[in-house]
């Protein structure tokens, strides 16, 4: 297989982007004020708590963007409010011809949209579907397929040439691994979970133009729906650790990947690095017993299955099968490969467990 994963930061850019967002909280956020814990309720004047309200100040400053919002629903949330904050049922939005996640699937289709879809490997076939009734370009930053190649910072840069059609970009697994996120490049609205960042359950985040970012606060006014302050500092405080914490997991990553293409691994035939939907190893198997590879490592300590994927409670390596999306393009890889993250574990945790769990399962 050809597999295209995206660029990372390294150790080095990580670390400067955990400065970078230290720096920004002192300038808003006075030693005694990011020692508290927060406020609740929704504030007249400004809809929610006063300290979400800072949180959203400093986020929206560190991706250089006009305005965020904190929302409920994660990262299936934060994009649900995108799209209703600018487009209405049966407008058409141009999409990636590839199988969509399917929380975001279901979004599209409960708001009765018009799904126009087209390859994204060829950044002229976008710009050629870009006719004047499409209403919206829609795309995930992360892979869809395997074979998926993409730049989507070429796709926005050349629709941006000679369109101002609203971008949204679902930022879901990418951000802080890579070097920018969709608004720092021209899309309209970026979004993601900071549940897959260390923060809580259930938080997302939409980044981008204040006319957005108003629209997706007035739908949300109600007081259940606002992000307490409480939750906002827990979010703000996690994600600091983020970048250095991704960078370290993308290192691992390479070495699992170098061992399994050595030949080191036993029935393990190759390894390859994709963004499927994380930046994983997915390891191909020389027979089809992926399912009881998956069992075996569970009893020796690894993760079966995701949480929120990369969230605070996945310390040990996950070993999981190649995601939907994956599978829809290549189904007869079904049974041959697993998907491998090594969470907050070593190279060496992984690979153990995975030349133990191949040698049970066969």
């Amino acid at each position: 297989m050809e597999i295209f994963p995206l660029e990372s930061i390294n150790l080095e850019e990580a670390k400067e982007l955990q400065f970078k967002l230290v720096d920004i909280i002192t300038r808003h956020f006075s030693g005694t004020e990011f020692l508290s814990m927060g406020d609740v309720g929704v504030v007249p004047g400004l809809g929610r708590p006063r300290t979400t309200a800072r949180v959203e100040r400093v986020i929206a400053e560190f991706f250089g963007a006009e305005d965020v919002a904190l929302v409920r629903g994660a990262g299936t949330g934060s994009i649900r409010f995108a799209l209703q904050a600018l487009l209405k049922p049966g407008d058409k939005i141009l999409v990636h011809d590839a199988p969509v996640y399917s929380t975001t699937d279901t979004t599209f289709r409960t708001m009765g949209l018009d799904i126009v879809k087209v390859d994204m490997n060829e950044t002229q076939k976008v710009l050629e579907a870009l006719t004047p009734d499409i209403d919206m370009v829609y795309i995930q930053h992360s892979r869809q397929k395997i074979s998926d190649r993409y730049d989507m910072y070429e796709i926005i840069r050349a629709i941006r040439k000679v369109s101002g059609v609203p971008i949204v970009t679902d930022e879901n697994y990418t951000v802080f691994k890579t070097r920018y996120i969709g608004t720092q490049l021209g899309a309209n609205a970026s979004c993601f979970s900071l549940f897959k960042l260390l923060g809580p359950e259930g938080i997302g985040c939409v980044v981008g133009d204040k006319k957005v970012i108003d629209r997706v606060r007035k739908m949300n006014y109600s007081g259940g729906g606002q992000v307490q302050g409480p939750e906002a500092m827990e979010a703000l405080r996690a994600v600091v650790y983020v970048p250095v914490m991704l960078a370290i997991q993308s290192e691992e990553i390479e070495k699992v990947a170098k061992a399994v293409n050595e030949g080191k691994i036993p029935g393990a035939i190759a390894a390859y690095i994709a963004n499927a939907q994380s930046r994983t190893v997915l390891v191909e198997l020389k027979e089809p017993i992926s399912q009881k590879v998956i069992e075996e490592a569970n009893k020796l300590g690894a993760a079966p299955y995701p949480v929120g994927a990369e969230s605070r409670y996945e310390i040990t390596p996950m070993f999981y099968r190649a995601s939907g999306t994956f599978i829809k393009d290549k189904p007869k890889m079904k049974d041959y490969l697993i998907r491998v993250n090594p969470m907050r574990a070593g190279s060496g945790t992984v690979l153990r467990i995975l030349k133990q769990a191949i040698e049970k399962a066969r």
